[in-house]
């Protein structure tokens, strides 16, 4: 019994050690009262929405396992989501519809869904730590760290509220669409999905853009799918 309490605190150390390692940043910029982490979920699918995340974490906060989350399983990001929101000063998202994505392209598409989100926060942010980009239009400084959702607590966060409203979403979907297989592959292109695409044609949150080379324009410039 000794022994397993041992390990088992043996394994908290270890976690907090982790922790105080992704706070860096937040350490480096700790003169700001309001730190922001800003991460984006789904800039690669061929279907569905782009969502940003924006989170502000107290200073004293301790979120076990808080991690980038390409690194978690689906429960431990469930379970986090949950508590980022309970913890946070401040957490919103922000979405870029797959129409806009087609009307002004991805990368500004993922900007506007972080304009959203920022301008979603109940309080406002005097840093934004951002995962690899530096948005336009956004007046608050800004500090763009490459990986920064595997570097950073803010921006952790971020990713996961980021991934999991846009899973949520992706579910909800699948419930209209099921052949596509979106409950499991969240718009990315399986197997699955690119035959089901290539067989029954795009539903209405199909990018577009983003499917040229599976579909006919003939297939692609018109719905093949009602949502009513």
């Amino acid at each position: 019994m000794t022994v397993a309490r041992t390990l088992k605190g043996e394994r908290l150390e270890k976690e907090l050690l982790r922790l105080e390692a992704m706070k860096e940043f937040e350490h480096q910029y700790e003169d700001c009262a309001f730190i922001c982490g800003i991460d984006e979920a789904g800039r690669g699918p061929l279907a569905g929405p782009v969502v940003a995340g924006a989170a502000i974490l107290p200073k004293d906060c301790t979120i076990l396992y808080l991690n980038d989350s390409k690194k978690l399983t689906e429960k431990r990001r469930e379970e986090l989501f949950l508590e980022i929101q309970e913890k946070s000063i401040a957490w919103s998202t922000g979405m870029a519809s797959p129409e806009r994505i087609d009307e002004i392209n991805i990368l500004k598409a993922t900007y506007e869904a972080m304009r959203n989100a920022v301008a979603g926060l109940k309080t406002v942010p005097d840093i934004l730590l951002n995962d690899a980009v530096t948005i336009p239009g956004i007046t608050i400084r800004q500090i763009p760290i490459i990986k920064g959702d595997a570097k950073s607590v803010s921006i952790a966060a971020a990713s996961i509220l980021a991934k999991v409203t846009r899973d949520h979403m992706m579910i909800e979907y699948d419930k209209l669409f099921p052949e596509y297989g979106f409950v499991k592959n969240k718009g990315y292109g399986t197997a699955v999905h690119i035959e089901a695409l290539k067989s029954l044609g795009p539903t209405p949150i199909h990018r577009k853009t983003f499917i040229k080379n599976f579909v006919s324009d003939q297939c692609n410039n018109k719905e093949s799918h009602d949502t009513e």
